[in-house]
This record gives C-alpha cells, structure tokens and sequence, in this order.
C-alpha cells in the first residue's frame, strides 16, 4: 500500500519541501510539497527525480575494504577496523597535517554532513583541510571577513521586495540560486518584474536568467571586478553616493574615493569590451532606485580577482544605502545559529595564519587551496611532510579540481585513504576503504548552513521517510564512528562523539553573560535535551540557543526541537530585518570599506586594464537538472539541454571552420578535451562554454550510466596554476584557450 511522507529537497541549494510517494520503502514519485512555509509546492527537475536519485541501483550498499589491491564488500567492523589501523599510524609517525580532509558540497545537503566534519578536523589537528569552497565561493567568505569581519556573514538581495536586481555571474534560473537560498527563483524574479521593478543581469553568455532582463550586458569573462570598480567610481563622481542608515557604521569612504580613481568607465571599457556608458547606466540605476540589491556568484568568483569583484558587490550596496535595509540585501539569521552576541568590536577576520606547504598559498578561513592538492600529496620539501592519507567526504575533486590528471596518480601514491561517499567514483575508487552512507529518503534532513543564507526567516525539519534498509548504518554514525577511528579512540561508543559535542557548546554558553543560559549547569541542560538520537538532541541544542529559542524555558514561547516537530509543513519566522550593527565582527565594530589587503591587491587590478589577448576565453555553465558532478548517473536528469558539448558562436565557428555537432579539440595550460560543438548566439563572441563535473571515462568506477556517456572533464584543461591570490579560489572561467577543429571520425570524444 502507498503511503506519503514529507522530506526537504538535498538536491540544490533551494531546499524545496517535497511530498514522496511510497511503495514499501521505494521512493516511487515526488512532488511539491504545497504547504511548506518556504518553497509552497515549487519543484524543479532535480526534486521530481529525487526517486530516481535515491534508488540508483549504483550507489552502494555495504563497505568496501581494499584486500590485495581490490575493494571488496566488508562488514562495517572490518571497515573501521581497517580505518583506524590506516590513519593513526600515519598521524603517530608523520604528524596531524600528513592526513588531509576533503570536503564536497554535498555536505552541507546533509545533518550529518553539517555536524561532524568541524569536529573530525578538530579531533584530527590537520591543517590539511581542502573543500569545494575554494572551486566555487571562497572569495565571497574572504570578502565578508575583511569588510564585516565574518567570513559567515554573507548578505542576500531581498528578492521579494527590491526594486531593483543587478545579478553578475549569476544564472538563477538555472541554479536555482546560490549563496542565496531561495526556492522558485524564477518566480520571484518575474514577480520583481511584475510589480515594476528592474532586472540586469551582467554575463558573457544570454543565459535563460539574461534573457528574463530588462537589460543584459555581454562582457568580456573575468572583467567583473573593473565593470563594477567603474561602477562605484561614478557614484562618487556624480555624487550618488548615500549611505543614509549606514553613515554611523563604515569607515573608509574617501580612501575607497581615491582608492578607485583609476577605474573610470573609459579606462575599463576596452578590457570589459563595453561602451563607457554601460557603468555610468548601472550607477545611475542603482542610486535612484527606491531599493536595490547587487548580488553576485560564482561566475564572478571564480577568475583571477574574484575577490576584488565579490568585494565590489558590495561596496555599491552599502554606497547606495543598500545594505541591512528591506529591498537591498541583509543578513539572515537562522535558527540554530548561536545566540546573537551584542553589538561592538569583535576579533576581525585574518588570512594567511599559515600556507601550503609546497606553493606558501595562504590559508582562507581554515582552508587550504583544492588545486594545491596534487602537489601537497605527490611533492616533497623541506617545509613538512607531504599529504600521505587522505580522508575524502562526499567530494570528488578529480573532476571538481584543475589538473585531474595529476591529482588521479597522486591519489594512487597516498600510503591510505577513507571516503564517504554512495557512488565509487573517479576519487573513491583510489580508497583503501569505502563508507557508504544511505540514501536521503533513509535521513533526517535540515539545512544549518543553507538557512543562514536564505531570503526568509524560516524552520523546517524532515526525520527520514523510510527506516534503514538492513545493513546500513545511519550517516551520522559512520561520521562519529570514523571520528574515533581516526583520533585514537576507535571501538568507543558513537554516542560519545555526540554527547563531547553538546558539553562543548553548553559548557561555553553558560559562561557568556548574553547568553540565555548564562550561571546555569550544563548537566542540567544536557539531561533537558530531547530527540530520538544524538543529532536530533544537537539539533535540540542549537534551537534552544538560538535567535529564536525556548532558551531551556527563558523565553517559553520560542523554538525547540518538540515545537519543530508539530510542524511538519515548517515555522515561518518572517521577512529578513536589518541587524546592523550587531552581525559585525570587525576589530573597529564598524563595516570597514576598504580592507588592508584588499588596497594590496587593486594595483593587481590597475594592471587588468590594458588589453586582453584578442584569443578565445573558456566560461562554465550550469545545468538546471545537474549539481556538478554527482548527479550524472541518473537518467532522469542527463537528457534535454543537460549535455557536455562546447558552446560557440556562430562567427567564431565560421571563422573555424567548424560544423554544429562537430568534434573540436580545447588546448589549455594543464590539458586538451575533444568535445561536440553546439553552434549559438547564446554565448558572445570570442567566448567558448563547457559545464562543469563531466569526464566520467576512467577505469575503476561504478556509475554505468554516468561512464556510457562522459563527457569531459573542462578542469583538465586548466594546471592548477591560476588562483585569487587572496581566497586561494581557482580560476576557472575566462581561461585562454585554443580552438582546433577535428575531422570526424579521426579522433574520440574524450
């Protein structure tokens, strides 16, 4: 007999609530779950598929332990067994930093994914911390921590309320949004056109986000940073420039007037490849726009001054008065976050409190760079030794990373290796040792970090859809159990690791005197904890304390983990408010305009002026039925416009000599991919586009319908060389590359 169950979506960064159909405990259909607070019955493609997704007949089931060079199906006791005797030999002869940690996206989708890795990292004292974040978002951490002091505090555009949207290197409607959670952005986007407001959208390429704009501007990839440099400088030269509200908290408003003197609409017009009247135009807009929001993605992340550009989004929301007010962009305040201190000078954001350990790439907010991961492992010096285990979770960096190629042998080399992950891939098949975890219908689901970005105040919480299958082991309890295996205290409870985590924070709170548990006993507090398991009574734990809590019965009206569950649908918290200047944690309490290292790298910027090569640049682009790289073994989600081919433009391809659907070999610094043309005007001239995640061709793998059609992998075409010098963040879009045609039937597709 079906039956129905609710679940929030882990496919994107929505966080759609869905309505599953159930047949036993299959997944049989999906569908919009019309009465959550947040999404009410929004569903894209991923979210539809989200049986498919869930059943993949290749994800696995049981753990693999490699024996005599092959992995093979073992017991979970095997596996850990096998783990702790993998690791601590590693750490005890070579120190904490020979084991790195890898961290994907994906984990911020999961409970488990969000709770456990600070605490492995921690346990483990490696300074090895490699994630995603630095192929996609670090420059806008970096950005926040120097200007607010938290590399958290990251302001969204208030979709619902602006008049005003300027969007650069972002594709929404595709993405469904990033850095900014906000379920059915094509809807929301339409409605600010409907009650008369403005769209721009600033992208080399007329994406479907570009082709919903009132105005879209062609530039040239990787000039974002001196389009919108132009940008603020007009304001200050026609006297647009109003703080309004945020007089009383910035500092630096006339050393950034001298700091952009320079960057004039004349002088970045011939890098940008737009009329100087096209910043002037921006300008004027936002400044008499009754609201405005500038926001920016990963298309202005990931070039060489992503910093620079993530910065400038916003500096003009704060020169416009923009920024912490309704219809400009705010910082949301999410449930479980920590109780809001007051207001005043905090400790600042510092970068480069240690490097790598072959390049001296500096560290951003604990993180060393992903594309120094080849060479930390398969290099050595005399500044400590190499990388030598590696610890992956939900990641797959031979394809997310620039130079897989490399990084594939240097996986080969590592004396042990450890992933979580459902899919042996192209990273995991390296791995002595395998941890799948369940599907998502089989887990609970809440989004810590997707909320604290979200574009309204809400709470929702799904426990799993349908009980463990026989033989699994919950998600959270391969991360506890891998956490004693790799810190010395293998065999222990898992509930330890839980219950270690809950003392830290309440043994804290009681001592902060803003805290609404400020004098009290943390064992009393602990005994109060509700929840069928230790993340459920985490999850208790950081509603009680948070913004909203029930503070253990100081505010009994507020959240708790009980209350939560009587909601099913979730608890709308309202629209975002301005919290300025309580979110600020910068060593003068105010929002300091122009960091020190930020009037460092500008020079960087003077230089981009003069003119670019007249050579072809290589862009991403994103797929709305893929998320990267780990959902290319699903039928459902590969077909339509979700192809790797290379996108041309029609005078370019003439000019080429290349045919729609023909071969055509892409040269760059760390590679070459023969790929099938895709003739379109979508993209401008001299700009060539493949997606990002593809190259599922090597050996070794098991995803049958991922490696029947590949595609290729577009980061081997870049060495690993290129990054933002101040986030550690790979250059991944306006790349240099060469163009060859290929005769049919000559060379493969690979």
């Amino acid at each position: 007999m079906s039956r129905t169950a609710l679940r929030i979506c882990p496919l994107c960064e929505a966080t759609c609530g869905l309505t599953l159909t159930l047949d036993g405990t299959r997944v049989t259909g999906a569908r919009g779950d019309r009465d959550d607070v947040f999404s009410k019955g929004f569903i894209c493609p991923k979210g539809a598929a989200f049986g498919a997704v869930d059943g993949d007949p290749d994800r696995l089931r049981t753990p693999l332990v490699r024996r005599d060079g092959e992995l093979r199906e073992a017991t979970w006791e095997e596996a850990f067994d096998a783990v702790a005797a993998g690791v601590r030999p590693v750490v005890e002869r070579y120190g904490p930093n020979a084991v790195g940690v890898v961290l994907g996206n994906p984990n911020v989708h999961t409970v488990a994914g969000a709770l456990y890795p600070p605490l492995l990292v921690a346990g483990l004292g490696t300074r090895s911390l490699f994630t995603a974040s630095t192929v996609d978002q670090m420059p806008k951490h970096v950005s926040s921590g120097l200007l607010f002091g938290d590399a958290n505090a990251i302001p969204v555009p208030d979709l619902d309320r602006t008049d005003h949207l300027l969007l650069i290197g972002a594709n929404p409607l595709e993405s469904n949004g990033s850095l900014c959670t906000a379920p059915d952005f094509p809807a929301r986007l339409k409605a600010l056109k409907a009650r008369g407001g403005t769209l721009t959208v600033i992208d080399p390429r007329r994406t479907r986000t570009a082709r919903l704009a009132d105005r879209h501007v062609a530039i040239r990839p990787g000039t974002d940073a001196l389009l919108l440099a132009a940008t603020a400088r007009t304001l200050f030269e026609e006297g647009l420039v109003d703080l309004g509200d945020l007089t009383p908290h910035v500092q630096g408003v006339e050393e950034l007037r001298a700091a952009l003197a320079d960057f004039t609409p004349e002088a970045v017009a011939e890098a940008c490849d737009v009329d100087a009247g096209v910043p002037r135009a921006l300008a004027r807009d936002l400044a008499a726009a009754p609201t405005a929001a500038v926001y920016g993605r990963i298309g202005s992340c990931t070039v060489p001054h992503g910093t620079l550009a993530s910065w400038l989004v916003d500096v003009l929301n704060v020169l416009t008065g923009n920024l912490d007010r309704p219809g400009g962009a705010l910082f949301p305040q999410a449930a479980t976050d920590r109780t809001p201190r007051p207001a005043g000078p905090g400790r600042g954001f510092a970068l480069g409190r240690w490097h790598s350990r072959v390049s001296r790439h500096a560290e951003a907010k604990g993180e060393l760079p992903l594309s120094a991961l080849a060479e930390e492992i398969d290099t050595a010096t005399e500044a400590g030794e190499p990388v030598r285990a590696l610890i992956t979770v939900a990641a797959n960096p031979v394809l997310s990373a620039p130079d897989g190629d490399r990084l594939d042998k240097a996986l080969g080399s590592l004396d042990f290796m450890v992933a979580v992950d459902p899919y042996l891939n192209e990273t995991t098949r390296h791995a002595h040792v395998v941890l799948p975890p369940p599907p998502p219908s089989q887990s609970p689901h809440h989004d810590f970090a997707l909320n604290t970005l979200a574009v309204r105040h809400q709470v929702r919480y799904t426990r799993p859809a349908v009980p463990l299958e026989p033989g699994r082991t919950a998600e959270s309890e391969i991360h506890a159990r891998l956490i004693l295996a790799v810190t010395g205290t293998h065999g222990a409870d898992p509930s330890a690791v839980d219950d270690l985590a809950i003392g830290q924070v309440l043994g804290k709170s009681v001592q902060e005197p803003h805290s609404p548990v400020h004098g009290r006993d943390p064992r009393e507090l602990a005994a109060r904890l509700t929840g069928e398991n230790g993340p459920e009574r985490r999850l208790d734990l950081m509603l009680r304390l948070g913004p909203y809590g029930d503070g253990f019965g100081a505010r009994p009206d507020g959240l708790n983990l009980a209350r939560l569950l009587e909601h099913p649908h979730g608890i709308d918290l309202g629209p975002l408010r301005p919290r300025l200047p309580q979110p600020l944690r910068t060593r003068s309490g105010r929002i300091e305009l122009l960091p020190g290292p930020i009037a460092d790298d500008l020079p960087r910027l003077r230089r981009a002026l003069r003119a670019p090569s007249p050579g072809p640049v290589l862009v991403g682009r994103r797929h709305l039925r893929s998320n990267n790289s780990w959902m290319h073994n699903v039928p459902a989600l590969t077909g339509g416009t979700n192809r790797c081919t290379l996108h041309i433009h029609p005078e370019d391809a003439e000019r080429l000599g290349v045919r729609d659907g023909s071969p055509v070999r892409v040269k760059g610094a760390g590679g070459e991919v023969t790929a099938p043309a895709e003739v379109t005007d979508g993209v401008r001239r001299g700009v060539v586009s493949l997606p990002h995640g593809w190259g599922h061709d090597r050996p070794g793998t098991r995803t049958v319908h991922a490696a029947a059609d590949p595609g290729v992998n577009v980061n081997q075409l870049l060495d690993g060389s290129l990054l933002d010098p101040l986030s550690g963040n790979a250059v991944l879009n306006g790349v240099p590359v060469e163009l060859l045609p290929v005769a049919e039937g000559n060379v493969p597709l690979t």
